[in-house]
């Protein structure tokens, strides 16, 4: 097994602009395990997939719970793992550090601090506070004894609050204050996907979400990508998979169960005995 600092410099090599790695996101030990056995060659948490193990809704976890739960997914696994730590866990920059901090104790490669602020009619923090916020945050990530890629986050454009323009500022100005990675989730189209990626000086994670989905790899390439999540995506699909299990009720059949044993004998070999 790789060591710590082997696996976050691996983690820090990937990101190229240009050739897109395909970061997927699980939700719990074993999609991690399951993920890995598949091939990809790095792995990120993701809040609302961990929340909805616990049956509640993204955001609904503390910060103790979110830097176990991916110590707990990188500790499964021997690729890197980089954590959603959402907001820091409070509105203040020592909030965003001492999540850095606690993250630094864990076997995580990297982890990700939004500018979201939790408050429906404001949410996102004003530009110079939430830059304060990362500053924090990479200071906590260069005191430690160790490498760790930190990436921050311009929320506005899942708010329906997207100024492109504005977000690139924003996400220059995160890059300035030494974040690793610079991502925005909800980007609307290729077009401002390929907007971000000319425009900022660090390497872009872009989310694939919506119409984005309907891209190819070599598609995100061309525009300038250099990683490529999929969020809660996953987790909502195998979660939503349960919903067929109505028809045990509603049809008195099982057709449900069958649909996913081939995929049962394709996973199990990634599986502990």
């Amino acid at each position: 097994m790789p060591s710590l600092d082997e696996k976050t410099a691996a983690f820090r090599t990937l990101h190229q602009p240009g050739a897109p790695f395909v970061i997927p996101n699980p939700w719990d030990q074993g999609s991690a395990r399951i993920l890995a056995g598949l091939g990809f060659k790095a792995l990120a948490t993701t809040s609302s997939g961990f929340a909805m193990t616990l049956g509640r809704r993204d955001y609904g976890v503390t910060r103790e719970d979110a830097i176990t739960h991916g110590d707990a997914i990188a500790s499964a696994v021997d690729i890197p793992v980089t954590a959603d730590l959402e907001n820091g866990f409070g509105p203040m920059p020592e909030d965003a550090a001492q999540t850095i901090r606690e993250a630094l104790k864990t076997s995580l490669c990297g982890g990700s601090i939004e500018d979201s602020t939790g408050d429906k009619d404001n949410p996102v923090y004003e530009q110079s506070h939430a830059v304060e916020r990362i500053t924090a945050g990479v200071e906590a990530a260069r005191s430690g004894k160790r490498n760790f890629v930190l990436t921050a986050r311009a929320e506005a454009f899942l708010y329906d609050r997207g100024d492109l323009d504005e977000i690139i500022t924003r996400l220059n100005a995160f890059a300035d204050a030494g974040a690793d990675v610079l991502y925005a989730p909800g980007l609307p189209n290729m077009d401002a996907v390929r907007a971000v990626c000319s425009g900022v000086s660090k390497p872009v994670n872009v989310l694939i979400l919506g119409g984005l989905a309907r891209h190819s790899v070599t598609e995100f390439a061309g525009a300038g990508a250099a990683r490529l999540s999929v969020g809660g995506g996953l987790a909502w699909s195998a979660y939503g998979s349960l919903a067929n299990a109505a028809s045990m009720l509603n049809k008195g059949s099982f057709d449900c169960l069958s649909a996913n044993r081939d995929g049962a004998k394709t996973i199990a070999p990634f599986l502990k005995s």
